[in-house]
Parts: structure tokens; C-alpha cells; sequence
């Protein structure tokens, strides 16, 4: 009779033998070897009427490898069903000096297997917490910069003769050379398009009333600062921040002079922004773009703080980790085997994603989180309307609930809608539990934070 026997061989990790006995699997060996002898084809014999002894010759080490295999598999799960315990993945198989399988002598055999269990955890008492709740406010100065990249964004590219506006955009060929506008042998030389308002306003002056073909000769730390330096700098194939790089010359030949002509502000441009909104004014397009923009700097806050909370959650919670097991695991559990390295290589980001999973999943379970089909449907019809909305698709919706039928049966669009939605339904919970306090900040502030962790 089989038997499974427990031991732990070290920290979250245990040894299950299975001990399967000749009577268990001989019966199954048995059986099937007369029902190959039944269909097996070979030349000189009539289907059925193969000797047994050839049959087990031909067939026996196969079949009784495969008789032994099932049946301790059949004991494993047998014992993983009933007991329960709490794992990462299947156990895996150990290595055995003694399981020579050999269908002429059978006999008892042990099979061993690592088991890795999962860890216990205390998550943090987060009524004790305080979060920054980090919020921009959107100020008139916003809103206009906003109808401006607008405009510009929907406006004509006019080619005037001469250099007459900030918002100018200048074609132009940099070429390397000294102080004195000689060409450097083998230096530098790129085309590229610049707007005259990222130049410094000395150079900004300079470069007034210029027209196609004029050349100025400039350094490129005194014609660029700041960000649009860098910039510069990474377009020509130069080192960021490279006090040796800005202090080259170059030669500035005009190839193109351009200007957006801004669209104008009236009900066409009105409705193309926001169709069907009935705006008719420059003022209702203010306040319909505020609103915009505040929508979507309280979602990047929100974001921020749902970011807090992750990382509360990660780096207070002290959990421990089956190390071994999960190394073997990453090696054979996926798709494509893995050496020894590269699980290694690959077990930090992967503890961290397994610690979190762990750390959600708990927080989901002992406080009841829930996604109905309902909630999956109408999410999906959320997605559906915003897309289809910006379409002008008419009144007539009748094809949407069989649209939605059909969504609904996509099991890959329905397991990513399901994670999308628990996930907010998690971190709206933690939102609830901790205390918060605000913080005004500029937009640039709270995109940097965000730029930082991405997760």
C-alpha cells in the first residue's frame, strides 16, 4: 500500500516521499500491455494476434515507466487535495539514486519532491499611516497654454521670408567649426529643426530678421540653457551636461523658416475639440478645458498616492521565501528552461512581484473585494460609448449589447478587465484606510514623481 510521508529540509520548504507499492501500478502494467497486444500492427502477425512476450518487449519499458509515473502522481495530488497545504506552484520532482525503473523486476518505489509553502504575514495597521496626497491646481495660465498648443496643433504651416516670431521654426544645418566660423575637419555637421523661443533671448535678438541662407556663427552654451541645452547637445551626438561639448562653436545656416498660423477661436474649432458639447464662446471652451485638466491632474494624484501606498505595503511587510524552491521553479516552470544564473539574475523582481501578489491577494480575500459580471459588463460599456462617443456613431445603439456579448466572451479581455478593475477596488480601499494630508505642487513636481516609480 502507498504511502506519503512529510519532512521539512528547511525554511519554508519540505520533502514529500511517495511510496508506491508493486500491487498499486502492476494491475494498470497488466492491462494495458494486453490491450496493446490486441491493436498493436506488426508485419508477419494478424492485429490481435501478437505473442505477449513480444508485445512486453517491444512496449514494456514504456508502459510501465508511464503505469508508475501516473500512479504516484495520482498519490501526490491524492495527498495535496486532502490536505491542503499552502504552496507556491507543484512540488517539484527530487533527484533519486534508487529509482531505477525496471519492468522485469518490479518492485516498491519512493519518489521524492520539494515543496515550496507559502509565508505568514502581519500586514501594517494603516489607520496609524499619513500619506501625501500631492494636488496641482489648475490656474488660467494652464488653461491657455493649453488652447495655444491647441491652436498651433490645428493651425496652417506658412513658410514667411524672414525670421519674425518666437514661435518661428527654424530648418537648420549646424555645422562644426572655431571661434572664427572655420569649418573642423571631420567635426560635426546636422540638420535639424529648432524653435527660435528655445534659443536664449540674446541669440533670439540675433536671429530676428534673419532670412533662408543666413549664417551666424554661435557657442553652444551661450545659445542654449538649461534643459534645451541638453537637449542640443543629445541631438548632436554630444554628451548631456558635457562642460567641454557646450563649449563648442558652430555654424548656423538657415535651410527653412516656418510659422504655424493658429487656428482661430471660433465655433468650428469649438466643435472639433468638443463635438456636440454646444460650445460657442472662448469662455465656455475655458471652462470646459479646466475641468479637463483638473480631471486629469486628480487622477496623476491619485496615482501618486495609490504609488505611497504600494510601497508601504512592500516595505513594511516582512515576509520570508521558500529561496531555493523558487530558484528551481523559475528554471523549469516557465515556457523556455532557464540556467541557474539567469533565475538568479531574475528572483529580486520576482520575489518583489510574488511578495505583492500575496500582500493583494490578502488584503482582497479577509476583506470580501469583489468583481461581478455586472461590474465587468458595464465597465466594458464605459469603453466602449468613450471610444465610440468620439465617433459621432448616431442614436441608434442597438448593436451594443450584442457588441458587449461578444467582449464578454473573450476570456484574454476578460481577465484583463477583471485585474483592472480589482486592482482599483483594492487600492480604493487602502485609500480609505489611511489618513492623508495635501500638498500643493506644480505639475512638472508631480510628473517627475511619477517618472520615478513605475510599477
Amino acid at each position: 500500500m502507498s504511502t506519503v510521508v512529510r519532512e521539512n529540509i528547511g525554511l519554508l520548504t519540505d520533502k514529500i516521499i511517495v511510496k508506491v507499492s508493486k500491487e498499486e501500478y502492476l494491475p494498470s502494467f497488466d492491462k494495458k500491455l494486453k490491450e496493446y497486444s490486441k491493436t498493436a500492427n506488426i508485419p508477419g502477425f494478424r492485429k490481435g494476434m501478437v505473442p505477449a512476450g513480444m508485445i512486453k518487449k517491444m512496449y514494456g519499458a514504456a508502459i510501465f515507466n508511464e503505469e508508475v509515473l501516473k500512479t504516484v502522481e495520482k498519490k501526490l495530488y491524492s495527498y495535496l487535495t486532502e490536505e491542503k497545504p499552502d504552496i507556491f506552484a507543484q512540488p517539484l520532482p527530487l533527484p533519486s539514486e534508487n529509482n531505477h525503473l525496471d519492468y522485469n523486476h518490479p518492485t516498491d518505489y519512493d519518489f521524492a519532491f520539494e515543496m515550496g509553502l507559502k509565508p505568514t504575514f502581519a500586514l501594517p495597521n494603516f489607520s496609524k499611516e499619513t500619506l501625501t496626497k500631492h494636488t496641482v491646481e489648475v490656474n488660467d495660465e494652464m488653461v491657455s497654454e493649453e488652447i495655444n498648443r491647441m491652436q498651433i496643433k490645428g493651425g496652417k504651416m506658412t513658410e514667411p521670408e524672414v525670421v519674425n516670431n518666437e514661435e518661428n521654426v527654424l530648418n537648420v544645418l549646424f555645422t562644426e567649426c572655431d571661434k572664427d566660423g572655420n569649418v573642423v575637419e571631420g567635426g560635426i555637421s546636422k540638420e535639424n529643426s529648432v524653435l527660435l523661443k528655445y534659443f536664449t533671448p540674446k541669440m533670439q535678438k540675433e536671429l530676428m530678421g534673419k532670412k533662408m541662407a543666413d549664417c551666424i556663427v554661435f557657442q553652444l552654451s551661450k545659445t542654449f540653457e538649461g534643459d534645451k541645452l541638453d537637449m542640443m547637445l543629445h541631438d548632436l551626438g554630444l554628451p548631456k551636461g558635457d562642460k567641454e561639448a557646450a563649449a563648442k562653436y558652430f555654424k548656423l545656416d538657415i535651410v527653412k523658416i516656418g510659422l504655424v498660423e493658429k487656428r482661430e477661436l471660433n465655433e468650428d474649432f469649438f466643435n472639433e475639440v468638443y463635438p456636440g458639447k454646444g460650445i460657442t464662446t472662448e469662455a465656455d471652451l475655458r471652462v470646459a478645458l479646466k475641468e479637463e485638466i483638473e480631471k486629469y491632474w486628480a487622477s496623476q494624484s491619485k496615482n501618486q498616492l495609490h504609488d505611497q501606498l504600494y510601497h508601504l505595503l512592500l516595505d513594511q511587510v516582512k515576509m520570508d521565501f521558500p529561496e531555493a524552491f523558487l530558484k528551481r521553479w523559475l528554471q523549469t516552470g516557465g515556457e523556455k528552461q532557464k540556467t541557474a544564473e539567469e533565475a538568479e539574475k531574475e528572483f529580486p523582481t520576482f520575489s518583489n512581484q510574488l511578495k505583492w501578489t500575496l500582500i493583494s491577494d490578502k488584503i482582497i480575500i479577509d476583506n470580501k473585494l469583489e468583481v461581478s459580471q455586472d461590474d465587468l459588463r458595464n465597465h466594458m460599456k464605459e469603453e466602449v460609448m468613450r471610444y465610440f462617443g468620439q465617433m459621432n456613431m448616431g442614436e441608434d445603439m442597438s448593436w451594443l449589447d450584442s457588441y458587449l456579448d461578444r467582449m464578454m466572451k473573450d476570456e484574454k479581455q476578460m481577465d484583463a478587465t477583471y485585474r483592472r478593475l480589482i486592482t482599483e477596488r483594492l487600492f480604493d480601499y487602502l485609500e480609505n484606510q489611511v489618513k492623508t494630508k495635501e500638498k500643493k505642487v506644480t505639475p512638472e513636481e508631480l510628473t517627475a514623481m511619477q517618472h520615478n516609480h513605475q510599477h
